[in-house]
């Protein structure tokens, strides 16, 4: 090979690629049964942790892109499991806040974390935490 630096083993990128597809179908059975996708159950986690905060929050809690984040409040509040509504200290300001539904959903999602955790039997639990640091760092040089 002519540049050894284009060899696809050499390349880290490509391993982040093929993991990220490999967790996205891990977790479409699981998702499915929700009726959600991985950015809807993402939102909803964050909602889950802390309910009615403001888009901007959310924007920067979940690190999805402010016009993706656009349709996915739309489609979630089609579903009825949350609302938009008007902050009461400041007008302008739009805060995301759990419908019924969507709260009930959290113990339907309960399971999830386990369930994907159990689909890595080579990682070790102290590993799965040095891979978060590994990737909260490259995703810090990222953004």
């Amino acid at each position: 090979m002519k540049y050894p630096q284009l060899k696809l083993d050499n390349q880290l990128c490509h391993r982040l690629y093929m993991a990220s597809n490999g967790i996205a179908r891990a977790y479409r059975d699981s998702l499915n049964q929700l009726d959600l996708t991985y950015p809807q159950y993402v939102v909803m986690m964050a909602l889950w942790e802390k309910d009615q905060i403001s888009i901007a929050e959310l924007l920067e809690k979940t690190a999805i892109d402010g016009g993706a984040m656009t349709q996915i409040l739309k489609k979630m509040s089609d579903k009825a499991l949350l609302s938009i509504i008007k902050d009461s200290q400041d007008k302008r300001k739009r805060l995301v806040q759990l419908e019924a539904k969507g709260k009930a959903m959290q113990d339907q999602a309960a399971e999830i974390p386990s369930k994907i955790r159990c689909r890595f039997p080579s990682i070790n639990d102290q590993q799965a935490l040095q891979l978060i640091e590994l990737l909260d760092l490259v995703n810090g040089d990222l953004n």
